[in-house]
């Protein structure tokens, strides 16, 4: 059995691919923010990220370097296949849980 994702990696996962080819940490930071509500800090985008790369999900590649950032080159990500298959598999996951809970009563 795969790992099951943690709500932080599926997001992180779902942000790289909707900001797909320009998803860099700063970028994904934001694009968080405006959907969260709430400020990620920088370790808890780029250590969950090297995690998803490790185990396959995520690729990563070094852009060119910039003036904008002193010579530096931003670190993009893009989802692989196994990244897809991993959040498809946590969206299979999601509905059949949610699916499984009675729809009168709801939550106070």
């Amino acid at each position: 059995m795969e790992k099951i994702l943690s709500r932080t990696e599926e997001t992180l996962l779902l942000a790289v691919w909707a900001l797909a080819p320009n998803a860099y940490g700063l970028a994904i930071g934001e694009h968080l923010r405006k959907l969260t509500g709430k400020r990620w800090s920088v370790g808890a985008i780029y250590i969950p990220l090297e995690r998803l790369e490790a185990r396959g999900l995520l690729a990563a590649h070094e852009g060119e370097p910039t003036p904008q950032r002193g010579g530096r080159s931003k670190r993009f990500f893009t989802l692989t296949p196994q990244g897809l298959k991993a959040l498809n598999e946590a969206r299979r996951l999601h509905e059949a849980l949610w699916a499984a809970v009675p729809d009168e009563g709801g939550l106070a």
